[in-house]
């Protein structure tokens, strides 16, 4: 059971995405520009952003991002961080809240990429605006040292997906990644996708087959760079898995992990009991948001400070 703030915030998302689902299954005549700006709107008011952050408009290779600055920058920290919204909606304004506790907690500027999205932009522009975005990163000079990559469900996937683009392309690594709730594997065919329709209050099988058939726009969706439990991951930045027990996607995460570590690609997961998808947005409301979130920064922090045991 849900504490009564956690779980009021819960349903003010459900009735926030309430006009996404009827557009996504062509049930509304409604400007998709307008839909994702009023989703996006709510939930920046569900999850608002922290004390001790500033926010502003930033470019990255002519990718438009949010800048999110701490009061307090340790070196030349820099995240990453790549939202949700099935590759369809979403916005980076609906993640201060998340991104401005990365950036206070890991003392780190963050730059979240506000990529052009199905179905006016449909596979694969979104991938490549992100990766876009992060090869212009290294260009400025950001150290791959003290880069990190986070991201939730379409966003997680990415997070992936975006470390196998640039070793594709010869480019040097961040230090360590944070997939939440990762989107791996849009064929569905895992076990939860079955036994846990219908539990995870947020996203439904049917709901994310019409996500992916937006996206994909008749790609197949075992292409590699929108599932990556079919893609080669070898020779990736070490990896955090976090997904909730209840979501249909639990399955496929825990596949992807054991994929990449089979890769032997230094793997952790997380599967969080009873949680739903992506509820570190709760962080502040909800303790097991705040304690995924605790594990996630400790996970950088750890890849940022190696220490030797001697």
């Amino acid at each position: 059971m849900l504490p009564d703030n956690a779980q009021a915030a819960l349903m003010g998302w459900i009735k926030a995405a309430g006009p996404v689902v009827k557009k996504v299954y062509g049930q509304s005549d409604a400007d998709w520009k307008a839909v994702r700006a009023d989703y996006v709107k709510q939930l920046d008011e569900l999850f608002p952003p922290v004390e001790g952050v500033t926010f502003a408009d930033a470019s990255l290779g002519g990718i438009g991002a949010m800048f999110v600055t701490p009061e307090e920058v340790t070196e030349d920290r820099v995240m990453i961080y790549i939202h949700g919204g099935g590759y369809v909606h979403g916005g980076v304004e609906a993640y201060r809240g998340l991104t401005g506790r990365y950036a206070r907690a890991l003392k780190a500027k963050v730059y979240a990429v506000d990529y052009r999205q199905a179905p006016e932009f449909p596979f694969p522009t979104p991938i490549d605006d992100v990766f876009q975005a992060y090869r212009a990163l290294l260009e400025q000079g950001t150290n791959p040292r003290s880069l990190m990559i986070s991201g939730d469900s379409a966003g997680g996937a990415m997070v992936v997906t975006l470390m196998r683009k640039a070793r594709g392309a010869g480019l040097a690594l961040p230090a360590a990644a944070v997939a939440i709730s990762p989107w791996a594997n849009l064929t569905h065919s895992g076990a939860s996708a079955t036994v846990r329709d219908g539990l995870d209050p947020l996203c439904s099988v049917a709901f994310l087959n019409q996500l992916a058939r937006s996206f994909l726009a008749g790609v197949l969706p075992t292409h590699p760079d929108a599932s990556p439990v079919f893609a080669d991951v070898q020779g990736l930045s070490p990896t955090l898995i976090q997904v909730g027990e209840n979501e249909v996607m639990l399955s496929d995460a825990i596949r992807l992990a054991s994929h990449m570590s089979e890769s032997r690609v230094r793997t952790t997961l997380e599967v969080w009991p009873e949680m739903f998808h992506v509820w570190h947005l709760f962080a502040g409301i909800l303790p097991e948001a705040d304690q995924a979130l605790r594990n996630a920064i400790r996970f950088f922090e750890d890849a940022l400070n190696p220490v030797n045991i001697g």
